[in-house]
């Protein structure tokens, strides 16, 4: 903020419990939005840093792909393969076509082609459902081994849903407390502001030097009920109550619940700001993890670390995916690649 609270030398909440406890939780809050201050101003150039280092590798690593979903659907028609082959090199052309479908690393033209690609290995999954299907409907009795693959699948099913239900459960929960923090926060705002309007009140205050003084604080607390800064209110509500009372004496019951709830929300509120933030900067999965072993405390040098690891990394896949490329042009490359299992 453009003010900053002056606090008077007898301000000290270090005599009691309960305030070491909120003084500990005003130190993180303090930490907490130096952080995310520097976070924000690193923001820009970790993005043009990013963008200069990956996206030029990330383009042409799926040109590359584009190439081999190409390469690899005009080898459909010019080479010889097995039932089994055949169906391999379709799998790769569809898992390519999925791949590639939407990208904006690609030109209009080669999205219309992964697009057309697309829609015809829809359209023959599911002539082949249907087939299948009717096939299923005319046999009465169905091998063992069927029964055992139809059980691994349901059960990979299973566990698949079971994952995806822990995820989403976990993620409601997390949206809840943020919204319920949110809501604290913006319920605490108000409350905070009103009581030190009414606490300093300038228009009640005969003395010209005092009157000057408190119209400086309530101007500092408007500010801050704009910006919606909590914090701030909070250390100013502390300020003024203990300058009314002229003493350090302790806080009620009511008021350390109520402020230590208030600071409470205010430091959730920052720390999902802070995750939000990091994470519209990260892109890769193992970028997501380094942040997520982090706890929300990456900063911002082991970013820019992950930044030319992911480039270096996406430049080896790079030179893999070329050499892959270039298997793919011949038909001897091609049956090495399925030979060995690497297509």
């Amino acid at each position: 903020m453009p003010f900053a609270l002056k606090t008077t030398p007898n301000m000290v909440l270090e005599v009691l419990p309960q305030h070491q406890k909120l003084n500990r939780l005003i130190d993180e809050i303090e930490q907490q939005k130096r952080l995310l201050a520097a976070w924000q101003q690193a923001k820009d150039k970790i993005h043009a840093y990013s963008q200069k280092a990956l996206m030029p590798a990330y383009r042409e690593l799926y040109s590359t792909l584009y190439e081999q979903m190409k390469t690899l659907w005009n080898g459909l028609s010019s080479y010889s393969f097995t039932k089994s082959n055949t169906a391999l090199v379709e799998d790769k052309i569809q898992t390519l076509a999925r791949l590639l479908q939407g990208s904006h690393l690609l030109s209009q033209k080669q999205l219309d082609e992964v697009e057309k690609m697309h829609v015809y290995y829809q359209q023959a999954d599911e002539y082949s459902k249907k087939k299948n299907k009717k096939k299923n409907i005319d046999t009465f009795d169905e091998p063992e081994t069927e029964t055992v693959q139809a059980d691994d699948v349901f059960e990979d099913w299973n566990n698949d849903q079971y994952q995806q239900a822990r995820e989403q459960a976990k993620l409601k929960r997390q949206q809840e407390k943020q919204a319920q923090a949110e809501k604290m926060v913006n319920q605490s705002l108000k409350t905070v502001y009103l009581k030190i309007a009414s606490i300093i009140h300038p228009d009640r205050e005969p003395d010209e030097a005092k009157k000057e003084e408190k119209t400086e604080l309530l101007q500092c607390a408007n500010e801050a009920y704009e910006q919606e800064d909590l914090f701030f209110l909070l250390k100013l509500q502390l300020e003024v109550e203990q300058s009314k009372n002229g003493s350090n004496k302790g806080l009620s019951t009511e008021q350390f619940k109520f402020y230590q709830q208030a600071l409470e929300a205010q430091s959730q509120s920052l720390k999902q700001q802070m995750q939000e933030l990091i994470n519209s900067l990260v892109w890769s999965n193992k970028a997501k993890i380094a942040v997520q072993k982090s706890k929300g405390q990456l900063n911002i040098e082991q970013l820019y670390k992950q930044i030319d690891a992911d480039v270096s990394n996406m430049k080896h896949q790079l030179k893999a995916e070329k050499q892959r490329l270039s298997f793919m042009g011949k038909e001897s490359g091609l049956g090495m690649l399925l030979e060995h299992g690497v297509l």
